[in-house]
């Protein structure tokens, strides 16, 4: 009796759902059709061996139309799971650096005697991992992963933003995503089309059935009318068979145009997550690569203009991979916009995420980076060494 009555409610909830997105059409025609038969309407669902001779009209004519779309209700199931929360903790405390040149003190001694025993480089990328505090009487002081001091006035501190990617249970078949920033749908793709009212914000899950391009821009097709423009999100498209030159089991994919990172084990799919590649003109190259070398924390430091003014210097990076040259995949606790190309040529993760590659990866496993738009550069005489 309980799973009748669960059934009767699920089928009222169906058919409430269904009736959101039933053009007036097909509801007219359903009256019309109503009217001029003497057969009962099949349920929303229906079983014809269990109800035959029913008119399969209206909802239940509807709900098939969209199934036959890949649409159904309830929504394909996505078996998966988040990355542990625990993998975002990891045992530093970061600040932000002044742009500026920064004076620094091998000691406290040094910071009484106001002797500054070097500096940290004028650059526009600067954090420092802080692991110990000192009042003084030139105030307070922190000291710095190089064990150095600098001054507290010079630095603000930093969470470590978190976002955890999916862990699979089992293959899904369906393209699936982020939003990668907010949104509002349209009824139809393209921008004549009128906006759904339904606004969507940065990091909301969405699956897509279809993908239209239209006036050169584009679509793809999130629910029964709702379509958004394509550089709205990120989506991970399944894909099991291996990329020509790799030639293990397990291997890494980086989507550069999706901006995302998949991990696949003897054919299923086990991990995806977003990321940040390089921007141009440091692109994350294309090409298959095999992981050389693990490194838990490392600073990292560099300069790619000549006028030194992209100079960078971060303190305790964790979870790093190297695969090609100075490029890496590995954790980026400073970055908030995963989603978006903004590395100079590393490919940055979130820290759990990284956290969690870093453990699952082994030393020879395959980098397979790719850009299905063919807008990133290929030649490998492009292509410097890589940074962070």
């Amino acid at each position: 009796m309980q799973q009748k009555r669960f059934s009767l409610i699920s089928i009222i909830i169906l058919t409430l759902a269904l009736a959101a997105v039933t053009s007036t059409e097909v509801l007219a025609d359903t009256l019309q059709t109503e009217m001029n038969s003497n057969r009962a309407l099949c349920l929303p669902g229906f079983d014809e061996s269990e109800t035959p001779g029913c008119l399969n009209a209206g909802p239940s004519a509807r709900l098939q139309e969209l199934a036959e779309q890949g649409i159904t209700f309830p929504a394909e199931p996505i078996f998966a799971g988040y990355v542990p929360y625990e993998l975002s903790v990891i045992p530093f405390s970061y600040a932000l650096a002044d742009s500026g040149a920064i004076p620094v003190y091998a000691t406290l001694d040094d910071v009484a005697n106001n002797h500054p025993t070097g500096t940290i480089p004028a650059g526009r990328i600067k954090y420092v991992s802080l692991i110990n505090r000192a009042e003084t009487d030139k105030g307070r002081f922190y000291q710095i992963a190089t064990t150095e001091w600098l001054s507290a006035n010079y630095v603000a501190k930093v969470g470590v933003p978190n976002f955890q990617g999916y862990l699979f249970k089992q293959n899904p078949q369906i393209t699936f995503g982020w939003f990668i920033t907010e949104a509002t749908t349209r009824n139809a793709p393209g921008y004549n089309a009128p906006e759904t009212g339904k606004n969507y914000f940065r990091l909301d899950k969405i699956r897509v059935y279809e993908t239209r391009v239209v006036d050169g821009v584009e679509w793809d097709r999130i629910g029964p009318e709702e379509w958004v423009e394509h550089r709205f999100v990120a989506l991970v498209v399944p894909r099991y068979e291996k990329p020509e030159g790799v030639t293990s089991d397990r291997w890494i994919e980086v989507n550069l145009y999706e901006q995302v990172l998949t991990v696949y084990e003897d054919g299923n799919l086990i991990f995806a997550t977003l990321i940040s590649s390089g921007t141009p003109p440091f692109y994350t190259q294309p090409g298959v690569f095999q992981i050389y070398k693990k490194i838990e924390y490392e600073y990292m430091t560099g300069v790619f203009e000549a006028d030194r003014s992209d100079y960078y210097y971060l303190e305790d990076v964790p979870f790093i991979m190297y695969y090609d040259r100075e490029r890496a995949l590995h954790g980026a606790y400073w970055q908030t916009l995963l989603g978006y190309q903004r590395s100079h040529g590393c490919v940055n993760l979130s820290v759990a995420d990284s956290h969690w590659l870093y453990d699952w990866s082994k030393e020879g496993d395959f980098v397979y980076v790719w850009d299905p738009s063919g807008e990133t550069p290929t030649d490998p005489s492009f292509y410097g060494a890589g940074g962070f």
